[in-house]
């Protein structure tokens, strides 16, 4: 009768402890110029229009195309049509050009429609990042794990720079990296199903997008 090795137990105890590898998929804005992207639907949260289309940036992160928004908009969405995920990521580079209202730059995961939704943005007028729900179109931030109240964290956002915001969720947990480091978790449990991911901006936010990437995690059973 065969006998498990510790190294072997070792190995086979992280296998049923840390995440599957991610399923990743990657959209870098790279098809012909001048509309939105194929595979995605855009929409607004409340009043005004949103204007997504794809244009040349020689700044472009994966050169020669960047995603621009420049609609106004109480809130700017355009969601990924595929695949929907429940624990996972949402990954974008993000460069916030103008905006006199606001400058965000916004990921969105388990949105079931454009009023129901997880987001978290970083704003370059603020100089915070902050995680919010949007359930029936009302916005309202989270608490972060260890702090009760307070309205997200402060953080450097200059404009005209690429930045790369991230954010990991798993059950009711959500953690926010931004410029790969971890800055804060949230912990809620409004939306746990599958949902879409995209991208998301406030008012007169003119932003660019690059490098958008979401993909899909298998939680370890505790």
């Amino acid at each position: 009768m065969k006998t498990t090795t510790p190294i072997l137990a070792l190995i086979l105890s992280l296998s049923t402890t840390f995440p599957a590898p991610a399923d990743e998929h990657k959209s870098n804005f790279d098809a012909a110029a001048g509309a939105a992207p194929k595979g995605w639907t855009a929409g607004v949260t409340g009043k005004g229009d949103a204007m997504w289309t794809v244009e040349k940036d020689e700044s472009a992160p994966t050169k020669p195309n960047i995603l621009k928004q420049q609609g106004v908009a109480d809130y700017a969405l355009l969601l990924k049509d595929a695949p929907a995920v429940q624990n996972g990521f949402v990954e974008v580079k993000g460069k916030a050009l103008s905006g006199k209202k606001d400058q965000a730059i916004g990921v969105v995961w388990r949105a079931r429609d454009f009023n129901n939704y997880y987001v978290c943005r970083a704003n370059a007028l603020e100089g915070n990042i902050v995680l919010y729900k949007s359930v029936n179109g009302k916005r309202s931030a989270l608490d972060i794990v260890g702090r009760k109240g307070g309205y997200g964290v402060e953080a450097a956002v200059p404009p005209q720079q690429w930045h790369t915001l991230r954010v990991e969720f798993a059950g009711d947990t959500f953690k926010v990296i931004w410029n790969g480091k971890e800055i804060f978790k949230v912990k809620d449990g409004t939306f746990g199903d599958s949902g879409k991911t995209g991208l998301w901006t406030k008012a007169d936010s003119v932003t660019a997008f690059d490098n958008f990437s979401c993909g899909a995690a298998d939680v370890p059973k505790k």
